[in-house]
């Protein structure tokens, strides 16, 4: 995968200076694909800290002879570009702040490849329907991606003053190395010194979904759990309160489940029978129709997937089960670290005596029966379906803005940016700077004709890739990332959705 992602920064409409690849206790051949690629390598010393720790040494490397004018770009080892991703994401850095919060980042969109299977078409769901409300945000970023995102060297800057003085949680470097989920965190820094965080459309990147029901499950685990040991450590803030009230709701969605089914058999035990009617079901055809409508870009896959409704009803409770398992984690505070393996990373957990897996499934079982008694005590006082229907039609409330175009927390979050558009491809020799690596870091100049600087590390596929190839490929203003047919879907995805 690293020459591919490679590959695609040479394809870019406004093309990295110098790209160094991060080497990270690798054993394969990361380094010689850099080098036939036209990039260096740089290896991490004693990296104990996993990806936050190599981009940390990576920054502290480069950081110190960067201006305020320049920029750095991460990219993950496994994600592709789409060709105008530096040169739009340069343009939001230096368009004019106003009377707006500067933009300290640039996020990028990111859609799932290989889309083969039942697996990863449910995760290209999710991915289409995050990009659908990234949309509707204006291109506001709750979360900067990991995948690939560009960030001032000023923003950097400030991130790094504000842990020596306190503002935020310290750390050891700009990226925190204590959390399961650094990019979380990090954007977490940069609205609490006062950046904004963009992700336009036109900044799309193609990343690689989990291949197996573990993996998926171990990435989504870390993914819910850093975000709660994140909002813990900052605490309740103008910042998090947004992100806090969205993990009520969730977990809120949760246990609407088992409560919404403890009512129904309470009621059928008690009458014999199980009341509906035409309102409800009209109701439900709505939340359904707006899930099918959120995914039409991903094509008749994604939409028919979606209309069978089974699915992704089993695997929301699938996600389920993660949200409940990491939430157990945060408040027994079982700690949560990264481990190495051969196949990608995943937790290992070091646990109190209490903990779920000393007792399987033991504080699940209590949390389950806690919501069944609440259901139970709820509808012994006749308030347990007013309770159902307060949740239902808040959801369709929701489903109904969101069909609209409109985003329901869009007064929380604040705005995204301005309704305005432009063609990255058209005036790209004009923008100022660019740069991506893999875990990356990319230097580049906000005015004038600055350089670029990238840095990359990450696994290895295809070795027999070499430097005229990809001078061809970089010559080439060709509007697809790479030939390859795992990303042809991709492509056709950001297209429509543009």
């Amino acid at each position: 995968l690293i020459g591919e992602a490679l590959e695609s920064l040479a394809a870019q409409t406004r093309a990295a200076d110098e790209v160094i690849v991060v080497v990270d206790r690798c054993n394969d051949r990361t380094g010689v694909v850099a080098a036939a690629h036209g990039a260096s390598a740089r290896l991490t010393i004693l990296n104990q800290h996993n990806k936050a720790g190599a981009l940390n040494q990576a920054l502290a490397h480069l950081l110190p002879r960067l201006s305020d004018n320049d920029a750095v770009l991460m990219m993950d080892a496994d994600t592709s570009l789409s060709p105008s991703f530096i040169a739009e994401a340069s343009w939001r850095l230096r368009q004019p702040n106003s009377s707006r919060a500067e933009v300290g980042a640039v996020g990028g969109i990111f859609l799932g490849y290989p889309v083969r299977g039942f697996l990863a078409n449910m995760q290209n769901n999710e991915y289409v329907r995050y990009a659908s409300e990234i949309k509707r945000r204006n291109a506001r970023a709750d979360v900067l991606t990991g995948t690939a995102t560009l960030f001032s060297a000023k923003a950097l800057r400030a991130i790094d003053d504000a842990r020596s003085r306190g503002k935020v949680p310290p750390d050891s470097g700009i990226y925190g190395a204590d959390t399961l989920t650094e990019d979380n965190e990090l954007t977490l820094a940069l609205k609490h010194v006062g950046y904004r965080c963009v992700s336009p459309k036109a900044c799309t990147a193609g990343t690689e979904v989990m291949p197996t029901v573990a993996r998926l499950y171990t990435q989504r685990l870390r993914w819910q759990r850093g975000a709660l040991q994140n909002l813990r450590s900052y605490g309740v803030t103008r910042v998090t309160a947004p992100y806090m009230m969205r993990q009520v709701l969730t977990y809120a969605a949760v246990a609407f489940v088992p409560f919404f089914l403890t009512s129904l058999f309470y009621d059928w035990s008690r009458t014999g029978t199980v009341g509906w009617s035409w309102f409800w079901i009209y109701v439900t055809i709505l939340v359904v129709l707006e899930r099918i409508w959120a995914v039409r870009a991903g094509g008749w896959r994604s939409v028919a997937l979606a209309g069978w409704v089974v699915p992704e009803a089993l695997f929301d409770f699938f996600l389920h089960a993660v949200y409940v398992k990491a939430l157990t984690d945060v408040v027994t505070r079982e700690r949560g670290i990264w481990e190495s393996r051969g196949d990608g990373s995943s937790i290992e957990t070091l646990l109190p005596w209490y903990s779920p897996q000393r007792h399987p499934g033991l504080i699940h079982t209590v949390a389950f029966l806690g919501v069944v008694a609440l259901a139970v005590g709820c509808d012994t006082i006749h308030i347990g379906w007013p309770i159902i229907a307060v949740f239902v039609l808040t959801e369709a409330a929701f489903a109904a803005l969101r069909l609209t175009g409109l985003d329901p927390f869009g007064p929380l979050l604040g705005s995204g940016e301005p309704a305005t558009s432009r063609d990255a491809n058209a005036t790209a020799s004009e923008r100022g700077f660019g740069g991506l690596g893999v875990p990356a870091v990319g230097l580049a100049r906000l005015g004038g004709e600055g350089t670029h600087h990238c840095l990359c590390g990450g696994p290895f596929r295809n070795p027999r890739v070499t430097t005229s190839k990809v001078a061809r490929r970089s010559r080439q203003k060709t509007t697809t990332w790479l030939r390859d047919e795992r990303r042809e879907s991709t492509i056709r995805f950001a297209d429509a959705w543009g």
